[in-house]
C-alpha cells in the first residue's frame, strides 16, 4: 500500500514538472548542503545537481567547501579541472573587485564589491551543470577581515538572495559562517548524516543554529545505510518528519572516484533513491 501511494506522489509529481516546462515556467531554489567530513555529502550535491540539470532546469552548483572536489563528483574530465581556479585564488579578480593591493594587508579596501557577474564569467559547465568553486582564505586560525574573504562572503550572498536559477551549495559543517541575512535567503539547509553519534551532533548543530537565524526547514539525509537498524538508529536520533529518506551503501557509489566516474553515472539504485529524496523535498519546500 506504502508503495503504491509513493509510486502515486512521484507520478504526479513529475506530471507536474512537465506541465511546469511546457508552460515556461522555472523553479528558483536556494539549497545548502552540509554534514561532517566523508559522510558522503558532496556525492549526494553531485547527484541531485545532476537530477535537476537531466530535467532541464538552470543548475548552479557551488563547491564551498575547504577541500573542493565537487567537479570529480559531478564527473567533469580531468581537463577541464585542471583549468578550475577559485575564486579566492583570483588574485587579480580579488583586486580589482575590492580595490585592493595583492599582498597587502592593513589597507583599505572596498566591503561591497561588484560579484553579480561572476558566475557567468567564471564558472565551468559539464552534464549540464554549471559550477562555481569558491575556494577558502588562510588565514592562520585568527579570522580574516581580508579582500578575498570580503569577496567570497558578498559573492555568497549574492547566490542565496539574488540569483535565480536552482543553486545547490556544497559546504563545510555548519552554518555559522553564512551569517544572517544569507541564510535567511537558503530555502532549505539539508544535512547529511550517517549511522553515528557524530554526524548526527553536526545535524543537531545545524538545527539549532538554523533556529537562531529563525530558520525551520532543516532537513536530514540519511547516507550508507546498510540494514533496517541503520534506518531505525537514525529515526530514533533526529526530529521526527526531518528525514528526507535512505541512500543504502552501494561499492560502487564509494569507490567511483578510483575510477573518476561520477556517482551519478555508476550506480541507478542511488540514482533513484535520490530522485525520492528530491521529490520529498520539494513536497515539503513549496
Amino acid at each position: 500500500m506504502r508503495q503504491d501511494a509513493d509510486k502515486r506522489i512521484a507520478n504526479n509529481i513529475d506530471e507536474a514538472t512537465i506541465v511546469a516546462k511546457k508552460e515556461g515556467l522555472h523553479m528558483k531554489m536556494k539549497m545548502a548542503i552540509t554534514g561532517k567530513g566523508g559522510v558522503g555529502k558532496t556525492t549526494f550535491t553531485a547527484i541531485i545537481s545532476r537530477i535537476y540539470a537531466e530535467e532541464g532546469y538552470k543548475v548552479l552548483a557551488v563547491d564551498a567547501d575547504p577541500d573542493p572536489n565537487l567537479a570529480l563528483a559531478l564527473g567533469f574530465p580531468e581537463k577541464l579541472i585542471d583549468e578550475i581556479v577559485p575564486i579566492s585564488e583570483m588574485k587579480k579578480l580579488v583586486a580589482e573587485r575590492t580595490s585592493s593591493t595583492p599582498g597587502s594587508f592593513g589597507k583599505m579596501f572596498k566591503i561591497n564589491p561588484k560579484v553579480d557577474d561572476i558566475p557567468e564569467r567564471y564558472c565551468k559547465e559539464y552534464n549540464g551543470v554549471r559550477l562555481l568553486t569558491m575556494g577558502t582564505v588562510d588565514t592562520g586560525g585568527t579570522g580574516c577581515i581580508c579582500p578575498e574573504n570580503v569577496l567570497l562572503k558578498k559573492l555568497t550572498s549574492h547566490l542565496m538572495l539574488q540569483n535565480k536559477d536552482i543553486v545547490i551549495m556544497d559546504m563545510e559543517a555548519g552554518i555559522e559562517h553564512l551569517g544572517r541575512g544569507t541564510a535567511q535567503g537558503v530555502d532549505v539547509f539539508i544535512v547529511v548524516v550517517e549511522p553515528g553519534i557524530r554526524s548526527i551532533q553536526t545535524y543537531k548543530h545545524v538545527k539549532r543554529l538554523a533556529g537562531d537565524l529563525g530558520i525551520g526547514k532543516v532537513f536530514v539525509v540519511a547516507n550508507k545505510i546498510k540494514n533496517a537498524d541503520d534506518e531505525k538508529y537514525i529515526l530514533e536520533n533526529i526530529d521526527e518528519g526531518a528525514c528526507l529518506g535512505f541512500i543504502h551503501y552501494k561499492d560502487t557509489v564509494g569507490s567511483s572516484d578510483r575510477v573518476n566516474q561520477s556517482p551519478y553515472d555508476s550506480n541507478k539504485e542511488t540514482v533513484e533513491e535520490v530522485k525520492n529524496i528530491k521529490q520529498k523535498l520539494e513536497m515539503g519546500v513549496f
